[in-house]
């Protein structure tokens, strides 16, 4: 259950974040994101700020590195979250951003997960 007016939200179009590791890109991972808008704000105003919103989550993705490093298949949801919700409230005000979630993530091909250092295996 949803607290706050239904519909006060921004879904962002599906964006590539990129998986890169030592310098290598290995995998995109499309996220889709939903930016839930504070009951005050006019969702109209909010809505129209989908590409901004998009726009700062892809630089961010290619200033942060979103990887798991355990996982080549996903983003690292806290770490997105934070940087979004940061440049949500840069973007439109602190007032208008009540929180922000990551919906789906989407690998763009399965990538192997890495091996652990030799000294962990068996």
């Amino acid at each position: 259950k949803s607290s706050g007016p239904a519909g006060q939200y921004v879904d962002l179009q599906p964006v590539a974040m990129p998986i890169v590791v030592n310098g290598v890109l290995l995998n995109y991972v499309f996220v889709a994101v939903r930016i839930n808008i504070a009951p005050s704000a006019d969702i109209q105003k909010m809505r129209e700020k989908e590409p901004f919103f998009r726009d700062a989550l892809v630089r961010g993705a290619h200033r942060t590195s979103l990887v798991v490093p355990t996982d080549y298949d996903k983003v690292d949801e806290a770490r997105l979250i934070a940087a979004m919700v940061r440049d949500a409230r840069a973007i439109v005000g602190p007032a208008a951003i009540r929180s922000v979630t990551v919906i789906s993530q989407t690998p763009q091909r399965h990538v192997a997960p890495p091996k652990p250092p030799a000294a962990a295996r068996p």
